[in-house]
């Protein structure tokens, strides 16, 4: 059944249960727009509650900049910059939560800060001084100056021409869409309900105040007439698109800014610690982390004049992040050497007087129409909890629901588990369910191969992701349940066709689906290769 505790809740999600589900509520306490990490966030943390929670989301869970971050759970160490104490504090406690709650998806990683002029090494040795400080007994390890030998025994690849040495301190590292797969699993074991590609194209209001949805199942095309106490936009940078439904005359909030990444070989950047530039001349702090045997270079910050739900690096950030990586890490890169490239757009709360978008915080905010839609915009992944408590104080409040204190702080996400049941990087994410996902592939030994040579996932993954993560086409496979378009769009391509045929025989789709899923695919991953 949909709702089984955590401990008990190992059943497959499969769509028709869902409708059903849905078909069979009269009234939600909450609908939730927006399944990135904003919604799944908010959904959580109403159905730890008690409420009777729905999220639906337009495509898939962590479609847009939920699945395209640096893959950083961090503090913020240049919000210090800004001065901006309380974002910090705030992001240093919700990094230290969510290590605990999710130890299977996060972890502590060492980053160095190399150093080119003399003052940076008192100046920045001060400053991770003080972020050391701020994060008291949720701190991650000491941060610490290091001689200009440790520094490139450290990074052998890194710059070496007036280097003076650098400080070493530590932060958290995430994969991003696996949590959110993760938060989607744990609304289930919480009782809430979530459906993908389920775009909503209305308010409902009863006497002017919003009291629904209409949304459409897009693999049938029914329409879902859904009634809610409080409904909840969060749909991070197409916030507006749901606000101008309730109100056509609002005035824009959101401030789309771009962010985009390389990933590169292993042999750019040969180390276990993370290398981090403080500021580049856009004024964002630039990382070289290494993710998956892989490294991840980014990001850029750059404003965008409209949102856009599959952006493209834009020709000045690629030629940013080749002029940054050969700088610090010593090689021009090619396009054969960048394995994948993406975009990511974040929902920047509009300002006025800021120059630039780097320049804007990052906090989030709440908002609340006459007729009493909320919105929740701004924000990031390390905050996502506070983020989800903030704006369901406010439904509790508008919906007249029972008052209940959050119990987010200490809740354990599905498959949590301290002690992995494997060394392997990629297999730790499913946490405790990694058992149940080996026996599948023991039951039929052809899912234990490998997916393509170049990856390393494995065939019962992708009837895993059918099965149990609500995976519906052939990119939620390859892009958001594994991460293999992120990690190397070419391979992945490859990979494609027996993805297709493996997701479709489990789907119960014909031959025709497939083969629009394999084209499909292509043309999306194609744009994750570089090409002169």
């Amino acid at each position: 059944m949909i709702g089984k505790p955590i401990e008990d809740c190992r059943v497959s999600l499969r769509r028709e249960d869902v409708l059903r589900e849905i078909g069979s509520v009269t009234e939600w306490d909450i609908i939730i727009v927006g399944g990135g990490a904003t919604g799944l966030g908010a959904a959580v943390e109403a159905a730890s509650r008690g409420y009777k929670t729905l999220l639906l989301e337009a495509y898939d869970f962590a479609k847009g900049t939920s699945s395209r971050s640096t893959k950083l759970v961090h503090g913020g160490v240049r919000y210090l910059q800004q001065g901006n104490v309380k974002l910090v504090l705030e992001a240093l406690r919700e990094r230290g939560r969510l290590l605990r709650n999710a130890p299977h998806l996060a972890h502590r990683l060492a980053f160095i800060i190399p150093a080119y002029a003399s003052w940076e090494l008192p100046f920045y040795g001060i400053g991770l001084t003080l972020y050391d400080f701020l994060a008291g007994r949720q701190g991650l390890g000491h941060s610490r100056v290091l001689a200009a030998d440790t520094v490139k025994r450290e990074l052998p690849t890194g710059r070496r021409d007036s280097l003076k040495g650098g400080i070493l301190y530590y932060d958290g590292q995430f994969d991003d869409a696996r949590l959110a797969v993760t938060l989607m699993r744990t609304l289930f074991d919480l009782g809430g309900t979530a459906l993908n590609y389920a775009p909503v194209h209305s308010l409902r209001k009863t006497g002017g105040r919003v009291s629904g949805v209409l949304a459409q199942d897009k693999e049938t095309g029914s329409i879902l007439d859904l009634s809610a106490k409080t409904v909840i936009n969060a749909t991070g940078v197409f916030a507006d698109g749901i606000r101008q439904m309730d109100e056509p005359e609002a005035q824009a909030v959101v401030t789309a800014s771009q962010g985009s990444h390389f990933v590169l070989d292993r042999s750019f950047l040969p180390a276990t610690s993370g290398l981090m530039i403080p500021r580049t001349s856009d004024g964002r702090v630039l990382f070289a982390i290494p993710w998956h045997e892989s490294v991840v270079v980014g990001t850029t910050d750059d404003p965008v004049p409209q949102p856009d739900l599959e952006p493209q690096a834009m020709r000045d950030e690629k030629q940013f992040l080749i002029a940054h990586i050969e700088r610090f890490l010593g090689r021009r890169p090619r396009p054969e050497d960048v394995l994948s490239m993406w975009s990511g757009q974040r929902p920047l709360v509009r300002q006025q007087g800021a120059s630039n978008t780097a320049a804007i915080s990052r906090d989030h905010t709440v908002l609340i129409s006459q007729s009493k839609l909320i919105t929740i915009v701004g924000g990031k992944w390390t905050t996502y909890r506070k983020m989800g408590e903030d704006v369901i104080d406010h439904a509790a409040q508008i919906a007249s629901l029972k008052s209940v204190a959050s119990r987010t702080k200490e809740l354990r996400l599905h498959g949590a588990m301290d002690r992995p049941e494997s060394d392997n990087e990629w297999q730790r994410v499913y946490g405790a369910d990694l058992p149940l996902l080996n026996r599948m592939a023991e039951l039929d030994p052809e899912l234990d191969a490998f997916l393509h040579p170049a990856l390393p996932f494995r065939r019962v993954e992708v009837i895993w992701a059918a099965r149990h993560e609500m995976a519906r086409q052939l990119e939620d496979v390859l892009a958001r349940r594994t991460r293999a378009l992120f990690l190397n769009a070419r391979a992945s391509l490859e990979a494609a066709p027996l993805a297709a045929k493996l997701l479709a025989r489990e789907l119960g789709r014909d031959l025709q689906w497939e083969r629009e899923q394999v084209s499909e695919y292509a043309h999306l991953a194609e744009q994750y290769i570089w090409k002169q």
